[in-house]
């Protein structure tokens, strides 16, 4: 097979490739070869510590579910209208990690799938159309989710995609930025104060003469900010979701499968049962597959609307050996153990961490799931978004992959593979100090280019130090 230098790759990207697909650090993207663990590898044989890839769940290439997906695959692969084991293992395996209620599982190819097919299950069960959903959202790229995910419809400009009037968004559960602060409201109980919001929002739609579908969150909010809601929070929305009608819907794409350690699922860290799960990401360690998990009444619901369900590839021997592969090496290896060990290791780290460097405003996580919330003042918590820019760029430097996010980019995003270390961590914060203190001197290194300094809220330079004579530039889009 014919071999490509990282620039003739580039070329043919650029020639042949839709330009709106982005690239990690796209003035100086990395050309990735191969990959193991927690590691991946440039074309020179580079390490890179990888902090980014939720999608290999339980490691780059493991190779239990390499193996597994090969020997199905030399035997047979075939759509799901032939009975086969594996479709009906997976399904088992998967919902005995659930509450009991939810019995009913359909495969699909992607998160975005299944999350369309969740709002097609919401509609035919309800018989109504209007959503809730939070503000920040992503759920997927196909042109229903994108209605309902303002993190990808705020940066549409040329006014052909906008939200449907009935998609409805609430203000997104963040008590560190977000429209209920915990320093503006301290002992109050911000989980209700949101989810009377959401209670708003459905009186509005019932003035209306309308009537509610469903909700829809992450049950953790990734690219929003990674947001841990506030105690209480989902519990109430779920009643007030209930009692209006509607039926609720988890999207564990991006943080399901053990993440958070302490659960299987992200939603029951808040004690909650949802109507409709949905899974994708982690679910093949990135192998495409993906399900959506119901309860037998809203399957029934769907049943007799009278339309056949069928997806060419969902549920295909090979991707449901992967999918029953990744669920043994989580409980072999215990990586939810993992999770909850190394996840509260790095958070205890960076809030020792926080006492040097006020740069960091905020840290929160769950297992190893963390945002790091980097600020120009903690008192007014303005954003340091170039700082948040400058840090990514040099960890990349260093031979870390990370990426930065939320609505004001300047969250650091943790959410590696299960397999990372506490070794692992102590290398992270050992780089993430050097860049800390590079940013509080003003010592910033030749990935910046120089700017004419105007002093304002965008400079660099946090923590007392001289106002940024630097900034940084292309880094691109950052890709959940």
């Amino acid at each position: 097979m014919e071999t490509l230098t990282k620039s003739e790759t580039l070329a043919m990207r650029k020639r042949h490739i839709g330009e709106s697909c982005a690239l990690f650090f796209k003035s100086d993207p990395l050309k990735i070869i191969r990959a193991r663990g927690q590691y991946m590898y440039d074309e020179h044989d580079n390490q890179y510590l990888d902090c980014i890839n939720n999608v290999c769940h339980v490691g780059h290439c493991h190779p239990y579910v390499v193996e597994a997906g090969a020997k199905q695959m030399q035997v047979l692969n075939t759509n799901s209208r032939f009975l086969h084991d594996n479709m009906v293992k997976l399904a088992r395996r998967l919902t005995e990690t659930l509450p009991d209620d939810l019995k009913v599982v359909y495969f699909t190819n992607s998160g975005s799938e299944a999350n369309d097919l969740a709002l097609r299950l919401a509609k035919h069960h309800t018989k109504h159309s209007d959503m809730i959903v939070l503000k920040g959202a992503y759920h997927g790229h196909v042109i229903s989710l994108i209605d309902l995910s303002s993190y990808k419809l705020d940066d549409m400009k040329d006014g052909v995609h906008k939200a449907p009037s009935s998609v409805h968004m609430a203000p997104c559960p963040d008590t560190y930025r977000g429209k209920y602060r915990d320093d503006e409201h301290p002992g109050k109980d911000l989980g209700k104060m949101y989810a009377d919001d959401v209670k708003e929002i459905i009186d509005s739609i019932h003035d209306k003469g309308n009537t509610v579908s469903g909700f829809m969150a992450e049950s953790m909010q990734s690219c929003g900010g990674q947001i841990i809601y506030p105690d209480g929070y989902l519990e109430k929305v779920f009643k007030y979701v209930h009692q209006a009608g509607g039926i609720n819907i988890m999207d564990e794409v991006q943080v399901g499968f053990g993440r958070v350690g302490s659960h299987f699922w992200s939603f029951q860290a808040q004690g909650v049962v949802p109507d409709i799960v949905t899974m994708g990401k982690p679910m093949g360690n990135g192998h495409p597959i993906a399900a959506v998990v119901t309860t037998k009444e809203i399957a029934a619901s769907f049943a007799a609307c009278g339309a056949e369900y069928f997806n060419t590839y969902g549920g295909n021997p090979v991707s449901c050996a992967i999918g029953l592969a990744v669920l043994d090496v989580i409980e072999n290896e215990d990586l939810r153990g993992k999770a909850v060990q190394v996840g509260q290791y790095f958070l205890d780290k960076l809030n020792n961490m926080k006492k040097t460097y006020t740069l960091i405003g905020d840290i929160r996580g769950h297992g190893m799931f963390v945002g790091i919330d980097l600020v120009n003042d903690r008192k007014t918590r303005e954003p340091a978004t170039k700082a948040a820019e400058y840090a990514v760029s040099r960890l990349k430097e260093e031979r870390i992959l990370y990426s930065r996010d939320g609505p004001h980019m300047n969250v650091l995003k943790f959410k590696p593979p299960m397999c990372f270390t506490k070794d692992n961590v102590d290398f992270l914060c050992e780089k993430l100090e050097v860049i800390f203190d590079e940013l509080k001197s003003g010592n910033l290194k030749s990935m910046c280019t120089p700017e004419k300094n105007t002093n304002n809220s965008n400079d660099i330079l946090v923590d007392g130090g001289p106002p940024s004579k630097k900034v940084c530039t292309g880094l691109g889009t950052p890709v959940c």
